[in-house]
């Protein structure tokens, strides 16, 4: 990929991941556990799922902020570094758009007929407070993006690096 298409995937990027860290944070400092689970009622039976739910965030949220300070680094310098930024792109794709398709505590899982219908692709486990549930598809919409963006570090930023490995042992 030329450099001038890995700064501006980085630009938009940035600009994504940003504004998505603000939204989970400003969500997780206004929102307790106990404030959720009084609000869906059963308490034994949310108290687990919120909690997985909580700490899926808070991952998300530290994974896209490390991601989002590599790329403003990549974007500070004075001089582009194309490989520092497609290894920053990488990990955007595998640690926080992986993580958030594939929660760890799997309190949502995504359903990819539904974006074909129009309808949202996020399927919850268990009712959510509405706040939860806005939360949730707006983050889903924002990393539809980025994943639809990123694809190519999927696969192809491995086998570059392999064999880049690769012509370094021969020689």
């Amino acid at each position: 990929m030329p450099e001038i298409q890995v700064k501006e995937l980085c630009e938009e990027s940035y600009h994504h991941l940003k504004k998505t860290a603000l939204d989970i944070e400003n969500f997780l400092n206004s929102t307790t556990l106990q404030d959720l689970v009084k609000q869906s009622g059963d308490q034994e039976e949310y108290q687990a799922y919120y909690r997985a739910y909580l700490s899926d965030l808070r991952t998300l949220l530290v994974n896209c902020e490390k991601v989002y300070e590599n790329i403003g680094v990549c974007l500070r310098r004075s001089e582009f570094n194309k490989e520092f930024a497609e290894e920053a792109l990488y990990h955007l794709y595998h640690t926080c758009v992986n993580l958030f398709y594939y929660p760890k505590g799997e309190v949502y899982e995504e359903d990819g007929r539904h974006s074909y219908t129009g309808r949202d692709a996020i399927i919850f486990r268990k009712e959510v407070t509405p706040e939860l549930k806005v939360l949730t598809l707006s983050l889903s919409k924002t990393f539809e993006y980025l994943r639809d963006e990123l694809q190519y570090y999927e696969t192809d930023y491995i086998t570059m690096k392999k064999m880049n490995k690769q012509k370094k042992a021969t020689l």
